[in-house]
This record gives structure tokens, sequence and C-alpha cells, in this order.
């Protein structure tokens, strides 16, 4: 089922082995001159585009985009005991690990009278993109509000598809974690003209422009908001999930396989990728996953995605082999399972989380571990790290002096304006001290 590449006994650079890494054929650019279409209407024609929109592309005539506040306080009182629950303890941990990424501002004196100040400050308005599609997803509505809550973002607004089997509104499962959050502001609206709406606003919606877009979609979602960059900022252009697993012949290889289905799961063009030294492991991963893909609920999904190219059994020397592999894929979830975890650890650059041991499942991150789910995939991690307050904080330095820490650095500002020939720079500067 899973492909193999076998790297033992090859000297191979690190651009070769980015070469090498097993990557689902995806290109953003081929659904963007739709996604550009679709968000040209909705700036034509507001809460008309929206609903034509969601009855062609959904399935379904919302009876308005704007979901009503009631309905939002219905779906948390008609929420599963159980479910609300693990979303509340979700939530807890989240914030409190979520807390350790926001800095302290902090004066430096440079010379006396002479301090700079750094502060961070939140943006003001954040549009967050929960899809719809194959799951239903109130763990992101965790972990993409909660961070912008950490920041101190005051205005906060959600978007989710308009669900056929709900007459056109929000999955109420999304609804009831919105309202466990406190947001009331939602829109039964997805794909590419969500990300328009989010990011120029609907006039007739009364729905303000953001600043900041984030979550996760399918590739139109992922165009769009290449397309509205620099209006807004946005998180990453997520792609499909991927998860590596780091492992040697002391890992327990049905629990290894376990981790490669549960990502698989997900959609067919997830990657599932081991990394191993041990042949012997590896063949009882594939005869593991070979077994669990035939019994488990989304069988003909996995099957698809571990017999895709983006997945693979890839054979190396040692673990310092296998680290090398892994910082060249830059995987979304990195897990490790090895008798020294740590060691390996030290050998890590790039990945969105890490997983340490055989306790510590990706699944755990997905929900309840405290760590943010929302993560840079399609080798991203590399250069981008996943979701957080950080996001949602800009850092802003504060500059100020007093007359006598300006004079001391006069004559140096009037030399390097005049370097420049930018000689009223300097003239700024010795203003102030004429009489």
């Amino acid at each position: 089922m899973m492909h193999t590449i076998d790297l033992r006994d090859r000297q191979l650079s690190r651009a070769e082995l980015a070469g090498l890494v097993p990557r689902a054929a995806t290109d953003v650019a081929t659904a963007t001159e739709i996604a550009a279409q679709l968000i040209a209407d909705v700036r034509s024609r507001g809460e008309m585009a929206l609903l034509e929109q969601a009855e062609r592309l959904d399935g379904v005539r919302p009876e308005r985009i704007r979901i009503h506040a009631d309905e939002v306080n219905k779906a948390v009182r008609g929420l599963d005991p159980t479910v609300r629950e693990a979303l509340e303890a979700a939530i807890s941990r989240v914030s409190a690990a979520t807390q350790a990424q926001v800095p302290e501002s902090s004066v430096t004196e440079i010379a006396p009278g002479a301090e700079v100040i750094q502060r961070w400050q939140p943006v003001n308005r954040v549009g967050f993109y929960v899809p719809g599609g194959k799951a239903v997803y109130p763990s992101s509505v965790v972990m993409n509000v909660v961070p912008a809550q950490v920041a101190g973002v005051s205005s906060v607004a959600l978007a989710s598809p308009a669900q056929k089997a709900f007459h056109g509104s929000v999955h109420p499962t999304i609804l009831g974690a919105a309202g466990l959050l406190g947001i009331d502001e939602v829109y039964a609206m997805g794909g590419a003209g969500a990300i328009g709406a989010f990011a120029y606003g609907v006039a007739d919606l009364d729905l303000d422009p953001v600043e900041i877009i984030t979550g996760p979609g399918n590739v139109y979602v992922a165009a769009a908001k290449r397309l509205v960059r620099g209006v807004v900022g946005i998180d990453a252009e997520a792609g499909p999930t991927e998860i590596l697993v780091i492992a040697d012949a002391s890992a327990d290889a049905r629990l290894v396989a376990a981790d490669l289905v549960s990502q698989a799961e997900h959609d067919e063009l997830a990657a599932a990728v081991l990394v191993t030294d041990s042949a012997e492991l590896a063949l009882a991963v594939v005869a593991a996953v070979e077994a669990l893909a035939t019994t488990t609920r989304h069988a003909a999904r996995v099957r698809e995605a571990l017999a895709g190219e983006q997945s693979a059994v890839v054979l190396v020397n040692d673990m310092a082999a296998a680290a090398a592999f892994s910082n060249a894929y830059g995987p979304e979830h990195l897990e490790i399972q090895t008798v020294e975890p740590g060691e390996v650890l030290d050998l890590i650059e790039s990945a969105g989380a890490i997983f340490l041991g055989e306790n510590s499942p990706v699944s755990l991150g997905d929900y309840l571990a405290g760590s943010n789910h929302v993560l840079p995939t399609g080798g991203q991690s590399r250069f981008a790290s996943g979701l957080g307050a950080y996001t949602f904080l800009r850092p802003q330095q504060v500059v100020r002096y007093d007359r006598a820490a300006l004079d001391a650095v006069r004559a140096q500002i009037v030399a390097l304006s005049s370097a420049e020939d930018l000689p009223a720079h300097g003239d700024a500067v010795t203003a102030r001290f004429e009489r």
C-alpha cells in the first residue's frame, strides 16, 4: 500500500533530500482564476452573491447569511454534554499554553535620556474560517479563536459553509463551539467568497473588513487567501494534513500504524510518512497499516491517501539521517518514537508541532494537548510557525529621546544624512537647536 524510498548508504545534500520528499501534486495557482471571480462577485453584489454561491456550491440557499445570536445560544444549549465538556477542556488547555506566547513590553535605555520601548499591539479585528466538507471541526474554532482572544483582539467574526442538512445554517456543533467562546458574529458562507467578504467587507450585511484571516480550507480557500494577502494578513495557505513519524526498532508498530491512519482519514491527499532505520519495523508498520486501513470507518479515503505519492516509508541508516530527511521535508506534524526521543529532537530544525514518545500522538495535539493544531503544511514549517497569539500581535518600537540625548547624536545624524544626499533629514534635527 505505502511505497518505499530507500536512502540507506546514500550521501545526499539537503537539496537532494528535498527533491526526494513525497508530496501530493497540488497547485493552488490552478484555482486562482475561479477564486478571483468569486471574490469579485462578492465585492460587487454583496449578500446576494454569497447566497447564490452557497446555493450553487454548497447545495443550499441559506435563509440569511448572518446567523442570529439566538441560534448561537440555542446551539450552545444543544451541545452533547460530553462534547461540551471536551470543548471546555480544550479551551482551558489551549488558553493556558497560549499565554506563554504573549511577550512583555520592555524599555531599552540606549543612553541617558534615550529610550526605545518595545510593545506588542493586537490587531483590532479578525475573521476565522472553519471548513465544512468531509468532517466537522469544532476543535478548529477553539484553535483559531483562543489565540486571538489571548492576544487581546477585540472583534472576532467566524464563517463556515452553509449546511444542507441544517437548512442552510452553519453546523450546530460549530455554532456551539463559537458560543462557548463568546462569539455571536457568525456567517453561513464558505469558500473563496467568504474570504473575499472578510477581506473587503459586505455593506448590506454590516460586515466590516477584518485585518487578519485565519483557518484552513480547500484549494479555493487557499487561492483566495493568496489573492487577498496584502489587503489583509493571513496565517498560511493551508494544504492537506501531514504526519511524519521518526521511529527506531524500539517503536510499537501497531501504534505507529494507528497514528499514520489517524491523519490519512482526513483527506485522500493527506500525507503519512514513516522514516526509520529498522527494516523490520518498516515491514511490521506496513502490515499493521494495511490491516487498519480495511477496518477503519473511512477505509476508502485512508487507502487512497496511503497509496498516494505523498505517503511513503523511508529507510535510512540512522537517526541523524532520519532527522536530516525530516528537516528537508518540514512536516506539519512530527512524531518521534525512539529509545531517546530527546536526542533526536536536538537534531530537528523544522516542524509545525513535535510529539515526543509513544504517549504523545498527533491526535492529542488535535484536541487536548494545549498546543495549537493550525500548523504550516507543504514544507512551510521550514520558514513558518503554527498559529499562536503572536499571529495577532504587531511588535512596535516607540522612540523617546530628551533634548540632551538628541543633541548627543546630532552631528552623526547630519553626517549620515549628508552621506545619503538627504540633507533635510539632518536639518530636521538641527532645527531643534536653533533659536
